[in-house]
């Protein structure tokens, strides 16, 4: 029933206080003494058996965290022998590869029953030759796949202008992060042999010898075949005895990499382009002693803020971390639930925060010309800040009473660089403005995730949220861009797509309150749809949820088990409709009550987050705890405001 028909509740409010309490303490008690929160950020397999692989490249193996490794991948399988790249998700081909080798290099025996069944799922659907091309590479230098059957990616291509209309800045920023290091691995074309009993002749269909070594079309277009082409005549070119400007080329990929590292070791805070760089670094002449470049960045992986997780049984690795992101949600959290602007943990957290913001340049300035005053995702990222992070922080600092003078200099400096992010159709995209070159899509090695960084509705609309709390409104250009965009994006039946969360729950619930603080007419028609597609795709038992298939399948658009990150973002898009009294709200609120543990968190296993849809998606340890304070805070303030 949509919610211009539905008959309206005009009760006393829930009671959600003992809710609502009982979930601050629980995220109380998750801050760290310093002020931030910070919470495990989960992938897949992949993460893990590649830094297998980076070990063995690196020459540098370690059997006891091999074995702790192997013992958290085999955790992860399925019954039916396979892994996949989220829960609950379908099998993976490139990944149930990847951790097969993984458990072969840590000495898990072929013929033990869950090395079998993987093998048996790997061989069905075509072996090594189907894997992607990452996948490819990472075989390539281990000597279980022919570099002939990888594309190219010539290092030249780091030498064009960056404002050129083809160079790497025509890529999203963890892209281009991972093609240039990348770009010297495949001119050096290095190969580490694995040992005789860990090589992988057994997920070779035909054999080893019969593999089919054409670089896969994986589109039809005109761009992609185009591309294929190009790739056949680099082919000779890379062939060639005397290859004019490799070299220098290759120096400039190295400075190039060299000039990006953080502080932590890291590149870009990631880690595809962490490891690539490690091992160009490797080829290019560095050692793994002392304080070099490539000491540091390997130990970037270990230590007190490290991306390694280690408990007496298990070893693993996180693809990335998020304390920024984190913290500013859950100071926003916080405040929803009532914590007044005084409390110890906001001012720490704003303290915190304050102390994060990044002054320094960066990438984006290829592209804009705004003074530096964003913030990052993670603990150490000056190169690479994000608008959603700094629009999420600036709102936490708006409403804690810290440093007047401080704050309001830091928020100022923020407004005026998302401003300046501003892309030329009124969006924003989270790393770079106007990252909408779509042929990059079309090249034959981008067949694993989003390579581009353009404009998306969750952005945006946490941006407009955050440029409303700051008083702009309607009638403001900046907003009157950006509101167009919107309006310009939405689906037919009433939804918004969800780029960095799972999927249209995450997109109307960033979009709405952003148009509800900006001023925005919540009886307006587009928003009415939008309310009235979250009510339509209410679960029975009070909750929303979407599986991640419904990135790709209309069977699954807006369905799936209800989970608390999922519900709380369509409450936050209903409250910002006004729709606080309605029967669905009620039944969403009543939902998360219910389902609260007596830790005052929520349980959460399934995948919310997202990095590429489908391709790489995230399970975010603390959007079950801070997304549901939010929510109910905000329906509790809703409630007592009713005349």
């Amino acid at each position: 029933m949509g919610s211009l028909t539905a008959t309206r509740e005009h009760s006393a409010p829930i009671d959600v206080d003992r809710t609502i309490d009982a979930a601050v303490a629980h995220l109380l008690s998750l801050q760290a003494e310093d002020g931030y929160w910070w919470a495990e950020l989960e992938s897949n397999v992949t993460i893990t058996a590649e830094h297998l692989f980076l070990r063995h490249i690196l020459g540098i193996p370690d059997e006891r965290e091999a074995k702790k490794a192997a013992a958290y991948i085999l955790s992860q399988q399925r019954s039916d022998g396979t892994w996949g790249n989220w829960f609950d998700g379908p099998p993976e081909l490139s990944t149930t590869i990847e951790a097969y080798a993984a458990l072969k290099m840590a000495g898990v025996p072929p013929d033990a029953p869950e090395m079998a069944k993987a093998r048996s799922f790997i061989l069905d659907r075509g072996g090594i030759e189907k894997a992607r091309v990452f996948t490819k590479i990472w075989f390539a230098m281990m000597g279980e796949w022919d570099w002939r059957g990888v594309p190219v990616l010539p290092v030249e291509f780091v030498l064009l202008p960056p404002r050129f209309p083809l160079s790497i800045y025509s890529f999203g920023c963890w892209a281009r992060q991972t093609i240039v290091p990348l770009a010297i691995v495949m001119a050096e074309r290095p190969v580490v042999p694995l040992p005789p009993e860990d090589r992988l002749d057994d997920l070779f269909v035909r054999g080893r010898a019969n593999a089919d070594l054409r670089v896969p079309v994986l589109k039809r277009t005109p761009r992609a075949r185009f591309f294929q082409f190009a790739d056949k005549i680099l082919r000779v070119y890379a062939n060639l005895s005397i290859q004019p400007g490799r070299q220098y080329a290759i120096r400039k990929a190295e400075e190039w990499i060299l000039e990006r590292q953080e502080a932590d070791g890291s590149w870009g805070g990631i880690q595809p382009p962490w490891v690539y760089s490690l091992i160009a670094l490797k080829l290019r002449g560095h050692a793994l002693e002392g304080n070099s470049p490539l000491a540091r960045g390997f130990a970037g992986f270990y230590g007190e803020t490290g991306f390694s997780i280690e408990d007496e049984e298990t070893f693993h690795l996180q693809s990335c971390l998020s304390p920024v992101w984190d913290t500013g949600l859950a100071l926003l959290a916080l405040q929803d639930a009532g914590l007044p602007s005084d409390h110890p943990a906001i001012l720490r957290s704003a303290e915190w925060l304050l102390n994060e913001q990044v002054f320094t340049g960066g990438d984006w300035q290829v592209r804009c010309d705004a003074r530096p005053g964003g913030w990052a995702f993670e603990f150490t990222n000056d190169i690479y800040p994000d608008t959603d992070d700094t629009a999420v922080v600036m709102m936490g600092l708006l409403d804690a009473a810290t440093d007047e003078d401080r704050t309001v200099d830091a928020i100022e400096r923020a407004e005026a660089w998302l401003v300046g992010m501003q892309s030329r159709n009124g969006g924003w995209g989270a790393f770079d403005r106007d990252n909408v070159q779509t042929w990059t899509r079309d090249i034959p090695f981008a067949d694993f995730g989003e390579v581009i960084d353009p404009p998306s509705v969750d952005v945006t609309g946490h941006v407009v949220e955050s440029l409303g709390r700051l008083g702009r409104r309607i009638g403001d250009p900046v907003v009157d861009r950006a509101v167009a965009y919107l309006l310009r994006e939405q689906e037919p039946d009433g939804a918004w797509y969800g780029r960095w969360g799972v999927n249209l729950t995450y997109g109307i619930g960033s979009v709405l309150p952003g148009l509800e603080a900006v001023g925005e007419d919540m009886r307006a028609p587009h928003v009415r749809r939008a309310v009235d597609w979250l009510i339509a795709h209410q679960n029975d038992d009070g909750g929303w949820g979407e599986r991640i298939e419904g990135y790709y399948d209309a069977e699954h658009r807006g369905r799936g088990d209800s989970t608390a990150s999922q519900t709380a973002w369509a409450l936050l898009g209903l409250l910002a409709a006004d729709e606080a009294d309605h029967p669905a709200t009620r039944r969403g609120i009543e939902f998360l009550m219910n389902s609260q543990t007596e830790s005052g968190g929520w349980a959460e296993e399934q995948f919310t987050g997202t990095g590429f849809p489908t391709d790489f998606m995230i399970r975010y340890h603390l959007y079950r705890d801070v997304f549901p304070l939010m929510a109910l805070g905000r329906y509790r303030r809703a409630m007592e405001e009713r005349p």
